[in-house]
């Protein structure tokens, strides 16, 4: 068990960086990148099996020139989420740009509550501030809470310093129920895999089976509220623009996993257009599915085209 001095310790070490300027940083993150990937080799292995496995189609070339490029942007988003503790509105609202994000306030000058489905691609924590600020509506980011509750505290005053009201996974259908009255946007992570417990549809994604969140479509479908994808594209170091794509505007006409299928083929097709800058690191395909859960899905799915 690690002693508590050292999680406040790793705190304010934590918030000390975090004050410094970002060019500082990216000095940190270029060392850090030699660190983690050419003396430590930080699950090397992991991402390259994820890399091949994914992106078949690529020589093996140009899997290593995909893992360095990750890695070394892995060490940059590091740097760039610590600064997110003390990073102005001004700083911010210049490095996150949003694309046809009239087509969402479309939505919501007509009082109508949307939802956003994004994905662990670029900085994802920088993305979810930055919706606080650029939308007309309460914006409710739906989280999994840190094991440890120091650092989990830290993360949640982070987050939620542009307006963000943080939702722990657990507590998003109480919180849309208690907020159906307020003009909302929610915003889930939908490439993030699911316990093994919690795997009720499985798909392909990237030639793999993989099991996904049903939360977005599960809300809806129950609350018709229209889909946006948010694709985030990396436009230089510190730099993003975010494009609003609509991915159901009519979610009660669907049909069930119709609306999963269609935001998972956004996410394909997201990473197979510029693979470096998605979490390759994080085990995504670590559970296969059983039989039954194979047949459940072909018995219900629907075919998307």
């Amino acid at each position: 068990m690690i002693p508590k001095r050292l999680y406040q310790l790793g705190i304010l070490l934590l918030t000390a960086l975090s004050i410094m300027p970002l060019g500082f940083l990216y000095i940190l993150a270029d060392i850090l990148y030699l660190l983690i990937y050419h003396v430590f080799g930080y699950r090397k292995k992991v991402v390259r099996e994820n890399l091949r496995n994914a992106l078949p189609e690529r020589k093996l070339a140009e899997i290593i020139a995909i893992e360095k490029t990750f890695f070394r942007y892995l060490a940059a988003l590091i740097l760039e989420v610590v600064k997110a503790k003390s990073i102005s509105k001004k700083q911010l609202q210049k490095r996150v740009k949003f694309k046809n994000r009239d087509l969402v306030e479309a939505y919501l000058n007509n009082n109508e509550s949307v939802i956003f489905c994004s994905s662990h691609y670029g900085n994802y924590e920088w993305v979810c501030m930055a919706i606080g600020m650029a939308f007309s509506a309460q914006h409710y980011p739906i989280y999994k809470p840190v094991s440890n509750k120091s650092f989990d505290n830290w993360f949640l005053k982070m987050r939620s310093k542009f307006g963000n009201r943080m939702v722990s996974m657990r507590q998003t259908l109480r919180t849309i129920q208690a907020s159906k009255e307020q003009l909302t946007i929610f915003t889930f992570g939908s490439d993030q895999a699911p316990s093994k417990d919690d795997s009720q549809y499985w798909t392909t994604l990237l030639h793999q089976d993989a099991a996904i969140q049903l939360g977005v479509e599960k809300i809806a479908r129950k609350t018709n509220r229209p889909v946006f994808y948010l694709k985030t594209s990396y436009v230089k170091r510190g730099y993003y623009e975010v494009d609003c794509i609509p991915v159901c505007l009519a979610p009660a006409e669907t049909k069930e996993f119709e609306i999963t299928e269609m935001h998972t083929r956004l996410l394909e097709d997201l990473i197979r257009e510029e693979p470096a800058y998605w979490l390759w690191s994080h085990r995504r395909w670590k559970y296969k599915p059983t039989i039954s859960a194979i047949k459940q899905t072909f018995s219900d799915s629907v075919p998307v085209g």
